[in-house]
């Protein structure tokens, strides 16, 4: 199996996608019986064969002139436009599991084959240190989880504010002077924050995962930080699919009590990463050693000095 695997190349990738788009193409002639099938099959065969030439590129990295060290991980333009390829297209198959009626593929797989034609394009462009893919990645990591935790927030209070103007019709005291935006305003406000978030989150822990890679040679699961961010990760993932496809969950306060849910997560997650060295560079972690070694040295300076009084 792992020798099957190694032989992906970006061409079965290109091929996968390409398949899919002459698929779609053949709607234009008529119903064809099974198609659609083809199309989600050839789909997850071309995510599948991406996501492995990804880790193929990760795992085999042959360093300039033998300095495999000094070469960063995923840290090439082509690296990074295989990544935006992969992002596209695994948003065009969930938007075609949700509405495989429409014709969104030619618009989507195009662009996915042109990000792949410009990986192709730039591959002999020399990579990132190791130094500078931390850097880059660190950046990714920082804004994405931003990006996501301030989606998370916002919609934790349309969650509140949607249950507190639903309490305010049953009441009827919702033409009061006090006014807040309509039940349907809200909920459309909590659905695009829960996908938002989860996207963001997503790539901040990609993002993460890849920088500890570059930096230290391991991600570290086991340090709270990282543990609590992959629970936030896993949790909205499982919230948003429980949204989109399971259409009980989009009436009334049940995609609410999703979004308040996540609040809850994030905060945990926040905790985790300010109560641990997460997140902190080394030149921090280095000074709050060396206060923590002054500091205990006094200690014992004192304690020597009250046994000898």
């Amino acid at each position: 199996m792992l020798a099957f695997l190694s032989e992906i190349s970006i061409t079965c990738v290109v091929s996968s996608y390409l398949v899919v788009l002459v698929l779609e193409l053949l709607r234009l002639l008529g119903r064809i019986p099974g198609r659609r099938l083809f199309v989600i099959g050839m789909m997850s065969v071309g995510l599948l064969t991406h996501i492995c030439y990804l880790l193929l590129r990760a795992t085999t990295l042959e360093g300039i002139e033998g300095q495999n060290q000094e070469v960063g991980l995923l840290a090439t333009w082509s690296d990074w436009s295989l990544l935006l390829a992969l992002g596209l297209a695994s948003a065009f198959f969930v938007l075609y599991l949700r509405r495989p009626d429409t014709i969104i593929s030619f618009f989507f797989l195009p662009a996915v084959m042109a990000l792949l034609g410009l990986a192709i394009a730039l591959s002999d462009r020399p990579p990132f240190s190791r130094t500078e893919a931390v850097e880059v990645w660190r950046s990714v990591h920082a804004i994405a989880m931003m990006a996501g935790s301030t989606a998370v927030l916002i919609g934790f209070l349309a969650g509140i504010m949607y249950l507190v103007q639903s309490r305010r019709l049953k009441q009827k005291r919702a033409g009061s002077t006090f006014r807040l935006p309509t039940l349907e305003s809200l909920g459309r406000l909590n659905r695009r924050c829960l996908v938002g978030s989860t996207i963001a989150v997503g790539i901040g822990v990609v993002a993460g995962v890849v920088m500890n890679l570059n930096r230290w040679g391991s991600v570290g699961w086991t340090d709270r930080g990282v543990l609590l961010s992959t629970l936030l990760f896993v949790w909205l993932l499982i919230a948003t699919g429980i949204e989109y496809f399971y259409a009980p969950a989009r009436r009334g306060r049940k995609a609410v009590y999703l979004t308040l849910a996540s609040g809850g997560f994030l905060v945990l997650a926040m905790i985790g990463v300010l109560t641990t060295s997460h997140g902190q560079t080394d030149g921090e972690s280095s000074r709050i050693e060396e206060v923590g070694q002054l500091f205990s040295s006094q200690i014992e300076w004192f304690t020597s000095t009250e046994d000898i009084r």
